[in-house]
């Protein structure tokens, strides 16, 4: 039987380049992130995982189809930033109907702490949710027992894209985020980061009729 290798993401993509002005190698300076504006200002809104959440580590894949969070726009003018995102506060995202690539083991994934998630206008329109630090575990029972904490030691961004419509997307693509993993054998122990890919729609739950959406 090969070994199971069972890890958890969520993600951490950096955005941003260097550029070389000459041969001492000194970095330009980066452009300033243009104007944002989130709205409706003040409206709830659910995000509800569309299809299915993958998290993976080496060739074990964690699949969960259940994933539920919600949050609040920020108030004017707090749902305008003239120089950079607007950050919005959101509940834990919720993990259930998980299950491995693995026969004979079942994951479970928990979360907690102050969770966020901010929005940039542009093109494409970025979204970075920030999960704080051991803010996901997933364990695992069955033919190995293992514990999977993202973000140990810091706050982990997880670099994602936001779609206006009826109804708004926010998509996570191979996102990245550091995690330690503890248990005996069968247990990818020298593990240090996994990925994270799902797609959620989000709905306006102040007033359905209305879509959130993100603009300059």
């Amino acid at each position: 039987m090969s070994r199971t290798r069972t890890a958890l993401a969520l993600g951490l993509a950096a955005a941003g380049a260097l550029s070389v002005a000459s041969v001492t190698a000194t970095a330009a300076p980066a452009p300033l992130a243009g104007s944002t504006t989130v709205t409706p200002a003040g409206h709830s809104f659910t995000a509800t995982l569309s299809g299915k959440a993958t998290l993976k580590a080496g060739s074990v894949t964690v699949t969960c189809t259940v994933s539920v969070s919600t949050g609040t726009v920020p108030a004017a003018p707090g749902n305008q930033n003239a120089s950079g995102p607007v950050s919005s506060p959101i509940s834990p995202p919720t993990y259930s109907s998980c299950t491995s690539s693995v026969w004979g083991v079942t994951p479970t994934v928990t979360t907690s702490g102050a969770w966020s998630v901010s929005m940039q206008n542009g093109s494409p329109i970025t979204a970075t949710m920030t999960v704080p630090v051991g803010g996901l575990v997933v364990q695992t029972s069955g033919l190995a027992t293992c514990t999977v904490t993202a973000a140990p030691t810091a706050p982990a961004n997880v670099a994602g894209t936001w779609a206006n419509g009826a109804p708004p997307s926010l998509t996570f693509t191979n996102a990245s985020v550091p995690v330690t993993v503890t248990g005996g054998f069968g247990c990818p122990t020298s593990a240090t980061s996994s990925v994270f890919n799902a797609v959620y729609k989000v709905t306006d739950t102040t007033d359905p009729a209305q879509q959130i959406t993100v603009g300059p």
